[in-house]
């Protein structure tokens, strides 16, 4: 039951836009990744660094100290100045709309809170939304952190940690505010519950998104530019690893092996989709279900293309978004099951 001030659909609507604002982080992230933007701030301010450089003065220091570390030393001397600000505006941006993204989430729930408009038992849940929240931002860094010392990038684990949880708090705001939809238009209505199915196709997509993480943080994508070959000149399908060690280093970290992973683990999690997809049509949700379909339909020709063409930016872009969209219907299409019958 709902208390006589609650209004789940507003937050509803709320937790909607804030999952939208995620939606487009996770693009943003995908374009900082692909321009090698990540590494052009090499501090973490988080109330004075949303100021960009405004003078001359203020960018020479930051090219100064962005020439401080191994990706410059490296792989980027003799950039210029014109050159260093376009890498800092995205990772700028990417700074900036997560600092947005906080404050559309805390700001509301404050005010929401204190009109005493949320319903019983979602406030502990909403507060553990907005800490999960705040540690991305702590993780981000953390991930920046690895590539300025010895590195000319960032840790792919680290990645892999900073992509999956902005992802896992976009299922996590699709869900609350599934869950809150369903109690505005019916107060008897309960939270939904993961079924033991619905947690089988979770850890399959799960595993994807990894290996897509590490892919994007090794440029593993580069690794082939053939389909279903991995070199088409030699007729080779099975890749050849690149470095040696036990079976895990060499899954986790060789960019071929990680790339073969990603393409063909693809069509395990298609059969998971599929059969997730058959269930929610079984029980009258026809439009999930079409969701779910296209999203991976659409998620798999991305992927080919992007390999076929040795990881156009735009591809890779729409491949990494897409990736989102599979999430957020994946979640819609478990809420659907998990619903409990009204009593």
């Amino acid at each position: 039951m709902t208390q006589p001030l609650a209004r789940p659909n507003a937050l509803a609507n709320w937790l909607l836009a804030v999952a939208s604002l995620v939606f487009l982080m996770v693009i943003v992230g995908g374009i900082t990744r692909l321009t090698e933007s990540g590494l052009s701030i090499t501090e973490w301010k988080p109330i004075t660094g949303t100021i960009p450089p405004l003078t001359e003065a203020d960018w020479q220091e930051a090219f100064r100290k962005y020439q401080q570390i191994p990706e410059y030393q490296l792989i980027n001397q003799g950039m210029s100045l014109a050159d260093f600000k376009f890498i800092f505006f995205w990772e700028w941006v990417h700074r900036l709309l997560g600092r947005v993204i906080g404050l559309a989430f805390a700001l509301p729930l404050l005010w929401f809170a204190a009109k005493r408009a949320i319903p019983q038992g979602y406030a502990p849940r909403l507060v553990a939304l907005l800490a999960l929240g705040g540690l991305q931002g702590t993780i981000g860094w953390w991930m920046v952190a690895s590539g300025l010392v010895d590195r000319t990038d960032v840790s792919h684990y680290r990645l892999a940690t900073h992509l999956l949880t902005a992802l896992f708090i976009l299922a996590g705001l699709v869900w609350t505010a599934l869950d809150l939809k369903a109690l505005a238009r019916d107060p008897k209505a309960q939270p939904a519950r993961l079924t033991g199915f619905s947690i089988a196709v979770a850890v399959v997509l799960a595993i994807q998104l990894l290996f897509g993480a590490y892919t994007a943080g090794l440029n593993a994508g580069l690794a082939s530019s053939d389909w279903p070959l991995m070199n088409a000149a030699t007729g080779t399908f099975l890749p050849q690893p690149s470095i040696e060690g036990s079976a895990f280093h060499v899954l986790t970290n060789d960019p071929f092996v990680i790339h073969f992973v990603h393409r063909w683990w693809a069509w395990v999690a298609v059969i998971a989709l599929v059969l997730l997809a058959r269930r929610v049509k079984a029980v009258g949700a026809r439009p999930v279900s079409i969701a779910i379909h296209s999203s991976f339909g659409i998620q798999i020709l991305l992927g080919i293309a992007t390999v076929m063409t040795h990881v156009n930016i735009t591809l890779a872009v729409l491949h990494q978004a897409v990736g989102a969209v599979v999430v957020a219907a994946t979640v819609w299409g478990m809420h659907i099951l998990g619903r409990r019958p009204i009593s």
